[in-house]
Order: structure tokens, then C-alpha cells, then sequence
């Protein structure tokens, strides 16, 4: 069989790995420190240094910062995975919080990712783990900060990056999802930015799905362009301006491919910049009028949807207007920044902006979560019993993060019945199921979650327009502790895969 590695490195970077050796987990570096720093620098102010000695370690004195920290500069690959760790000993506090992190650069601007954390107590040489898809950056730096003891010197030793060879099934092995529900409905994933740079990767999701969901890269906090914004909002402070470079890898290649696209999301409480909601974009001001806030709303979703329709026709099919809005708790709508600046109509005001500038035959959404908790189940009722009348909702999104003893598939399927009689449109637009371990009965149940939950979807399917799982792999997802897709952390199909092929199967 024809081997799809996701280990894909190309030959001057692996100068910088020492140690190479081929096993399941190949160890690309691993730290020496008896002859020297290899490489290791302080990252601080000024006055941290490091210092080596013969037993193999590297200690940092003279910190004054939490950042303040031993680094290094690594070649990683852009979408490759790699499993961190490093040995870690304090002397000066009965014990302190220390952190794996990374500083990736693109075009000299730095961002910061925490990979792993764990407390060391004093005098005990403690193993830090994390690990790490590389993004589309140009530089790469692996270092070990504190976040409670800024002046505390400390000591490493065996740092070490592994990456693992990913064998993502043939086309002809196994069969395409996208093609077992043809004819139904779409079936596809959610995808990040790191993911993309993996050809290999790219083209097994490709071979079984056919639409694609952005994880964050089209979230505001990805798509408004604050600064530029606050400029324009000195002479117009409606004005909002939008940047597309973290989703146009996505869309370049869901353009190619022939892929379609599921916006998510215009409208949500979180991962908005607060600098949206003030005067001047700029959180220090005051909060900007309902009038103001709607009419930056509508800039906002007009510059996104003229820009896509321009350079992308026909690839986003689908949005999530508003994500989100109704309370756990109390059913009612929950409080945040939209609530209180626009008042309770701001969901059918955004429902409103959105068909106004969506290309024709886009589709609009309310996405939300725990539907089969009929608190919340009855609150998203009434805010859909609401928008319906205005004509501008086309359906309802499930968020099914669920798990295997929670709801119950009885909650479920009386969720989705509720939701599908009020005529709606229906999407799954976030689909996994948690299992507490890798256990052949934990894998029997989970794949008995997935074929029920397929089930009661295809009494639906004259509705139902897609079925999204929340990632591909285990190892990618974001309860990868929790084991919750349909791929293994080594890209193998388990046998939830398999009960969603043939849900009869697993009943």
C-alpha cells in the first residue's frame, strides 16, 4: 500500500536535529548539554544567562520576568505534528508553574502558543510534555517559561522533539463518506490553518468530504481588521474593515478542489475583538450606540460577503449568522456585549444585515449548543418561533459536542424532531462523542452513539443539508484527551468510522 507520511521535511532543515533514529516515534532532537548550549540562547531583558554543565544540563540565572527563559530556534515543518518534552528542576520555591511554549514569526511579527504546562517542586526533576502542528510561519522558537516565579533560576535537561509518520488510508480501502451519503446530504469537517500545509493530510480530507468549516479563521477576532479600522473610524465610525490572509489558505484550496465552504461565524460573544464594541475601536472609549454598533455590523458583513463573492463565488455556501445567543441557565438570551448595546432584537438584526448582503442562495444559520437539554432547547425554540416570521433564517446548526453518557440518545432524537418541526432547514455543523479511554468497550459505545445519532438524522434527510464532525483525527481534535472522531491519533479508522458508514452495523 502506497504510504501518505505526514512528515514531510524537506533536507537543510534537519541540520538543525541531531540524534535522528528511525522508530514509531522518530526523535528529531534531542538535547546534549555536556559540550555546550547547542545552540540555546536566554530569551529576557538582558540579564538572564545560561550556563552548561558536564551532567548534560542548562541552567538560567538572572530572570526578572516570567518569559525570561532558555530558547531555541527550531525548523519545523508547516503542518506536521511534534511531541515536546523536557526535564525541569527548581531549588528556590516549594514549587512553581512552568510552561512548554512556542514564538512563531511571520514576516518579523511574533504570536505566542503554551504547548504544556506542569508544577515542579523544589529539588525534583520534573517531565513537561506538549505537542505542537506547526502553522505557516518563518520561524520557530521551543522554550521553558514560568508563570508564578519570575526571578526563580531553574535547570533542563533532555529536551526533546519526536514526530510520528501519520498512513492515512487509500481512497480504494476504505469508502468516501462524502459518497456513502451522496444524493442525502454533504458530509464534511472542521479544518485549521496548521492542517492545511499538509498535502498529504489535505488530500485524504478531500477524499472524504465535501464541505469544510474554518475552526477559528473566520471568527472576528480573525477577519476584523482592528487597526485599519480604528484609523477609518477616525472621519466614519461605522467603518470596519476585514483581512481574509488566516482563512485564504482554506478557501484557495476548497476553490481548487471543488469543495464547499460553511462560514462560521459573523455574529458571537466570543473571539470578537472587545475594540468592536467602543468608540474609535478602542476599549479604553466608551461603548458606541446601538446605531453605531448595527451600522458597523453591517459594514462588517457587507466587506466580508462583497469580498468572498468576488474572489470566491459559490465557495461559501453557508453561514452561522449568529452563534451562540441563548443562555445555558435560564433559556433567555445570555448576556454579553450584543445584548446590551443592541438590545434583545440584535439576533434578528443580524439575521436581517446578513440577506441583505449575502450572495443569492447563501444559506443562513443560528448555531448553537446542548440542544438536547431542554432548558436551552426551549429557549432556542423561542428565539427561532421569533426570527422565522422576518424570513431572513433558513435553518438551525446542532453543535453535538456530546459524550457517550451524555444526553442520552432519547434527548437526541427528541431535539432534533423539535427543532425539525418548525420547518427549518438542519445542519450538524459540529459533530464528535467523547469516550473516557481507548478501551475496545469504550470504542463499542462510542460507535453506538455515532450509528444512533446517524439514524435519527436520516428521518431528517429531506431537511438535513450536512453533516460536519469537529475534526478528522483524535490527536487534532479539541478533546483529543477524550478520543472523540472517527480517526485514531494515527490516522486509522476506529469503529465509530465504520457505524457511520453502515449505522445497522453498530445497533
Amino acid at each position: 500500500m502506497r504510504k501518505l507520511l505526514l512528515l514531510v521535511l524537506i533536507l537543510f532543515p534537519l541540520l538543525l536535529f541531531t540524534n535522528a533514529i528511525c522508530e514509531e516515534n522518530a526523535v528529531l532532537y534531542q538535547s546534549d548539554f555536556s559540550s555546550g548550549s547547542d545552540g540555546w540562547y536566554a530569551r529576557s531583558t538582558g540579564g538572564a544567562r545560561l550556563k552548561t554543565t558536564q551532567d548534560g544540563t542548562l541552567a538560567i540565572t538572572g530572570r526578572s520576568d516570567n518569559w525570561h527563559s532558555p530558547g531555541r530556534d527550531f525548523a519545523l515543518a508547516q503542518g506536521v505534528r511534534y511531541e515536546l518534552s523536557v526535564q525541569v528542576r527548581q531549588s528556590e520555591k516549594a514549587q512553581a508553574r512552568f510552561m512548554f511554549s512556542v514564538a512563531h514569526s511571520l514576516g518579523g511579527f511574533e504570536s505566542y502558543e503554551n504547548l504544556g504546562s506542569a508544577t515542579v517542586k523544589k529539588d525534583e526533576w520534573t517531565t513537561i510534555t506538549g505537542s505542537y502542528t506547526a502553522g505557516l510561519f518563518d520561524r520557530f522558537v521551543l522554550y521553558v517559561e514560568t508563570s508564578d516565579a519570575p526571578s526563580a533560576g531553574f535547570e533542563i535537561r533532555d529536551f526533546r522533539v519526536t514526530s510520528a509518520e501519520l498512513v492515512f488510508a487509500e481512497e480504494e480501502t476504505i469508502p468516501a463518506l462524502k459518497d456513502v451519503y451522496a444524493g442525502r446530504f454533504d458530509f464534511g469537517t472542521a479544518v485549521t490553518f496548521s492542517e492545511l500545509f499538509n498535502a498529504e493530510r489535505m488530500a485524504f480530507y478531500a477524499s472524504q468530504f465535501n464541505i469544510m468549516t474554518p475552526g477559528n479563521e473566520m471568527k472576528p477576532d480573525y477577519i476584523l481588521d482592528v487597526f485599519k479600522s480604528a484609523q477609518l473610524a477616525k472621519t466614519d465610525e461605522t467603518a470596519a474593515a476585514v483581512r481574509f490572509d488566516s482563512v485564504k489558505p482554506l478557501l484557495d484550496y476548497a476553490k481548487v478542489n471543488g469543495i464547499k465552504v460553511h462560514g462560521h461565524v459573523l455574529v458571537w460573544h466570543q473571539q470578537t475583538p472587545e475594540a468592536f464594541f467602543h468608540e474609535g475601536y478602542s476599549p479604553a472609549k466608551p461603548l458606541v450606540s446601538r446605531e453605531v454598533l448595527l451600522a458597523r455590523l453591517d459594514n462588517y458583513v457587507k466587506n466580508i460577503m462583497t469580498y468572498l463573492d468576488e474572489n470566491y463565488p459559490g465557495v461559501v455556501v453557508s453561514w452561522d449568522v449568529v452563534n451562540e445567543a441563548i443562555d445555558d441557565g435560564s433559556g433567555k438570551l445570555r448576556d454579553s456585549k450584543w445584548l446590551t448595546i443592541v438590545g434583545e432584537d440584535y439576533v434578528a438584526r443580524a439575521f436581517e444585515i446578513a440577506r441583505r448582503h449575502a450572495p443569492e442562495g447563501t444559506l443562513l444559520f443560528y448555531n448553537d449548543y446542548n440542544t438536547a437539554i431542554l432548558i436551552k432547547q426551549m429557549g432556542i425554540l423561542n428565539l427561532l418561533k421569533e426570527l422565522i416570521p422576518e424570513g431572513n433564517i433558513d435553518g438551525y446548526g446542532f453543535q453535538m459536542h456530546h459524550d457517550v453518557s451524555f444526553p442520552s440518545t432519547m434527548q437526541i432524537a427528541e431535539s432534533v424532531r423539535r427543532i425539525a418541526e418548525t420547518g427549518l432547514k438542519l445542519r450538524v455543523s459540529e459533530l464528535d462523542v467523547t469516550i473516557p479511554d481507548m478501551s475496545e468497550e469504550s470504542y463499542a459505545r462510542q460507535a453506538k452513539m455515532y450509528a444512533q445519532i446517524m439514524n435519527t438524522l436520516e428521518l431528517y434527510k429531506d431537511q438535513l443539508l450536512a453533516v460536519q464532525v469537529w475534526g478528522v483525527t483524535d490527536d487534532l481534535s479539541w478533546r483529543a484527551s477524550q478520543y472523540p472522531l472517527l480517526f485514531d491519533g494515527k490516522a486509522q479508522p476506529k469503529p465509530a468510522f465504520w457505524a457511520v458508514v453502515d449505522p445497522s452495523s453498530s445497533l
